[in-house]
């Protein structure tokens, strides 16, 4: 087989043309057509190129997402951690429900959040929004330290949330602009799954500090203000290191920065376009396939209520001492973490398997609710495998990210359904904790059943989605309009207004 035969034909003739084009409408078409008509060299590239190439984006660009959300998910894990060296009862929030809220507030912050920081992120250049937000949620979770009672903790955890809220909805972007659709999942479920990881080491790290007193101040607050500091420095690296996009990403020459463009025409979604348009918006909440998606994403964050603000404490009620509570918690993190990747390595190894995926991760969840809920306290065994495995909706949460983006098209769009199903996450995890009651304790059983009722439907509303997506192939199909790639990076089209676009299961 000769080398001109083994080149694949992502670099078809239609792209030769858009070297003649004058200039570039980046109102209506996708910045990326800048990047063709200024390359002057071979349009064609073989397999083992894009390889190369793909291998060097995910060098660039993954382990610092992982760490970024890393950091997220330490500091939002923060509380249930200080909750057992003090902070209830330094801060009053041992009476009612004002610890339960104290952990849903911060998601009425993400709520607030989510969208002003996606349009920031698609008008100014993502890394330098991405860095801003990072080291001022820093500081501010340092501020946690200084609070004395429990309204200022609240003022605190309200504004944390609205900062930390646009990291999700931006990362998805930046997944969406660099992989192609087979390719998102398997990295949407990588720098997801520290969620599981940093919650195996997280513990760790506490238990030292744990152990610190003096100086004034109380361990809890030690935790704040160490993850506080850690984060403002991690900020400096996303501002000079984040390849933002192909477009604009730094350390790659222009053959490598072609074919990373060009590459992602079968996505039939567009790389960049700046300018936000409300006709986008207005179809978004007329999509039955985002709503079907923003259901799902809030019925399964309800179990997160208990995952990220009460296992160490439900841990605690079974009869161990804080510290050894907090260690018992490194298992879940390990489990967890491993499940947030083996879901989207599935997803990517196996084609149109996502929506299962997503339906079968439930089911963890459904397991671990019953065990939690029926089995007797004297059960340790059984009760922290419930513990450990309660989270594994993770791994389907990691795959609906992926399946969002890749089902998709039109940067606005884009840009608002990712902040939307980050709103159905956030509400899932503002109602969650409520239904964690103190005259529940030890068993907490309105919650479980509550989680096990939205667990069950989020599995059936994900199966749903998949047979929308099929009815709506096989329509676009029966109009004699197949799938293809020529309207890909042309007038920023939306995946309903794109007659070539097919939707991933």
């Amino acid at each position: 087989m000769s080398d001109t035969e083994k080149k694949t034909e992502d670099g078809p003739q239609m792209l030769e043309e858009l070297r003649h084009t004058s200039t570039i409408d980046t109102v209506h078409q996708d910045e990326a057509l800048k990047v063709m008509q200024n390359y002057d060299g071979d349009r064609e590239w073989t397999p083992q190129e894009e390889k190369r190439l793909t291998r060097r984006i995910d060098r660039k660009l993954i382990s610092l997402l992982t760490i970024t959300y890393g950091l997220q998910y330490y500091d939002k894990a923060m509380l249930s951690q200080a909750a057992l060296f003090g902070l209830r009862e330094d801060l009053e929030l041992n009476v009612g429900n004002r610890y339960s809220f104290s952990a849903s507030i911060f998601y009425l912050g993400f709520i607030v959040g989510s969208y002003p920081a996606v349009l920031m992120a698609q008008r100014w250049p993502i890394e330098r929004v991405a860095a801003c937000i990072v080291a001022i949620w820093g500081v501010c979770l340092m501020c946690s330290a200084a609070c004395h009672n429990w309204q200022g903790f609240y003022a605190q955890r309200f504004f944390l949330g609205f900062l930390e809220s646009g990291i999700s909805p931006m990362f998805m972007l930046v997944v969406g602009g660099w992989y192609k659709k087979r390719e998102q999942a398997l990295r949407m479920g990588i720098w997801y799954s520290a969620t599981g990881y940093v919650s195996a080491i997280a513990p760790l790290i506490n238990y030292g500090l744990g152990h610190i007193s003096g100086g004034g101040l109380n361990s809890w607050q030690y935790m704040y203000l160490v993850a506080g500091i850690i984060t403002i420095l991690w900020a400096l690296v996303i501002l000079f290191f984040m390849p933002p996009d192909p477009i604009r990403a730094k350390g790659f020459n222009s053959r490598e920065r072609y074919i990373a463009v060009a590459r992602m025409r079968e996505n039939n979604s567009g790389v960049r376009n700046t300018h936000f348009k409300a006709e986008q918006v207005w179809e978004s909440l007329f999509d039955i396939k985002f709503w079907l998606i923003f259901a799902t994403a809030f019925l399964m964050m309800i179990a997160n209520g208990p995952v990220s603000s009460f296992i160490p404490i439900i841990i605690s009620g079974f009869g161990f001492n804080r510290l050894n509570s907090l260690l018992l918690t490194l298992p879940a993190g390990v489990v967890i973490g491993s499940i947030e990747l083996a879901a989207p390595y599935l997803a990517f190894r196996i084609p149109n398997i996502r929506t299962w995926v997503v339906a079968v991760c439930q089911l963890g969840t459904i397991t671990a609710s019953i065990l939690l809920w029926q089995l007797p306290r004297e059960s340790k065994g059984g009760l922290l495998f419930g513990c450990y495995i309660l989270a594994s909706f993770g791994g389907g949460y990691a795959v609906l990210m992926g399946l969002q983006i890749a089902n998709t098209a039109g940067y606005t769009k884009r840009s608002v359904t990712s902040s939307g199903i980050f709103v159905g996450y956030c509400l899932g995890n503002f109602v969650g904790p409520l239904l964690f009651k103190p005259e529940d304790a030890p068993v907490y059983a309105p919650g479980f059943i509550a989680v096990l009722i939205t667990a069950i439907i989020a599995a059936l509303l994900s199966v749903v989605y998949r047979y929308v997506c099929i009815w709506d192939n096989r329509k676009r199909d029966r109009t004699g309009t197949m799938e293809g790639f020529e309207n890909a990076y042309d007038d920023d089209l939306t995946d309903r207004k794109n007659p070539q676009f097919r939707y991933t299961l």
